[in-house]
């Protein structure tokens, strides 16, 4: 590229205004720089935005992920559930605890685990399944109804991972508000919805998840009198605790974030909708400017009651009809200035999970991998950037006028 041509087109960005600038700078010079008085700011803001009860913030979503599990009371000797479409966290989280995993198929065009997908993954379990962890996929979501209903049949706690969907929704149902889950985790990284630099946040209408979940994020300490296993050490003469005492009663971990990360993550909340209405109409102008393309390229469907957060803008290309292999698509994208990614190999196919359980196919997720590419999409773009997208995705495929 040459000094005239135009900014790289990376396939996701964060959006970072002099607001945020302003928000973080405040902290750092208030004397907090740890866990402080924004965090609760933060969390209290989140869990009402998305209509939950509580929230918890933490270091990621994959420490989200990981905290649920722990809070779930996972182990050794527990089975879940895990769609094959998703990033690595999604599955690696319970795993870490000792749990088992059964990978489920998801639907070829949406990357969506349905109930179909499910239920055939319950069938392939060899022991009883203790939670399963729907995907809401590229900013779409599952029916949550329908796979809560089959989780409460066979007793299982139900964890989504809406990473991708901070501000999607099915019918009336906000994603994250725990209406047909017991918690619901996002991830803050750079690429999504909102940024906190790297955070997270979990949410639950459960007080003793809750409780447990703010534990685990600080050690898996307790402080509280009635909460001691060892009195006579954590009580004072007249029964309160001792202010230096503490226990930890299980294993937990240092996930909390920062009043700094925390400082960007609520300021970028209160610009939520503002980002969600700029990813939907770059969405909606894809959808129309990508329509000459039709015989090679297809945008993934819309689910069926979702309002997406249109995390992602992936586009299913038959490779072979254009002739060309995805990576030397990628590669001359890239040299029209064009960023694109791949979401994702399926889970089940990385070495671990091969070595673990064996070779498995689940020809669904397989299929979608093979011929899924994601388009660059995030606030920044403008209209012309769609455009310019779309017109190297035409030269590249040898498709331009």
């Amino acid at each position: 590229m040459t000094q005239t041509d135009p900014p790289f087109l990376p396939y996701g960005r964060h959006q970072i205004d002099d607001d945020d600038v302003a928000a973080v700078v405040d902290v750092l010079r208030s004397g907090w720089l740890t866990t402080g008085p924004v965090l609760e700011k933060f969390e209290a803001a989140f869990a009402k935005r998305v209509g939950a009860r509580f929230a918890v913030s933490c270091s990621s979503g994959t420490a989200g992920l990981h905290l649920a599990s722990l809070a779930a009371g996972l182990g050794a000797g527990d089975t879940v559930i895990v769609p094959a479409l998703t990033f690595l966290s999604t599955a690696n989280a319970p795993r870490l605890t000792g749990a088992q995993v059964v990978f489920a198929d998801v639907n070829a065009d949406t990357a969506l685990m349905g109930p179909a997908e499910f239920a055939a993954a319950i069938d392939r379990a060899s022991d009883r399944i203790k939670a399963v962890f729907p995907v809401h996929y590229g900013g779409q979501c599952v029916d949550p109804a329908a796979i809560q209903q089959i989780a409460r049949e066979q007793n299982m706690i139900v964890i989504e991972d809406a990473c991708h969907s901070l501000g999607a929704s099915y019918d009336a149902f906000s994603i994250g508000a725990c209406t047909h889950s017991d918690m619901t985790v996002f991830s803050f990284h750079p690429v999504k919805a909102i940024a906190m630099g790297e955070g997270g946040m979990i949410t639950t209408n459960d007080p003793a998840l809750y409780e447990r979940l703010c534990r685990f994020r600080n050690h898996g300490m307790v402080k509280a009198a009635d909460q001691f296993d060892n009195p006579e050490m954590g009580l004072d003469e007249t029964g309160a605790a001792n202010p230096w005492y503490y226990e930890m009663p299980e294993l937990g971990l240092n996930y909390r974030p920062s009043d700094i990360n925390c400082a960007l993550g609520l300021s970028q909340l209160a610009k939520l909708d503002r980002f969600l209405e700029r990813r939907r109409s770059l969405a909606a102008r894809y959808d129309e400017r990508i329509k000459p393309l039709a015989s090679l390229i297809t945008p993934m469907p819309r689910a069926a009651g979702c309002k997406s957060a249109f995390h992602l803008y992936p586009v299913l290309i038959d490779f072979g009809a254009a002739k060309i292999s995805r990576a030397e698509l990628m590669r001359r994208l890239a040299g029209e200035g064009v960023g694109t990614q791949v979401h994702y190999l399926p889970v089940h196919l990385q070495p671990y999970y091969v070595a673990q359980y064996g070779v498995l196919s689940l020809p669904a997720a397989e299929a979608y991998y093979e011929k899924t590419l994601s388009l660059p999409l995030f606030p920044a773009m403008s209209d012309a950037d769609i455009d310019r997208v779309v017109a190297a995705l035409s030269y590249a495929l040898g498709q331009a006028d």
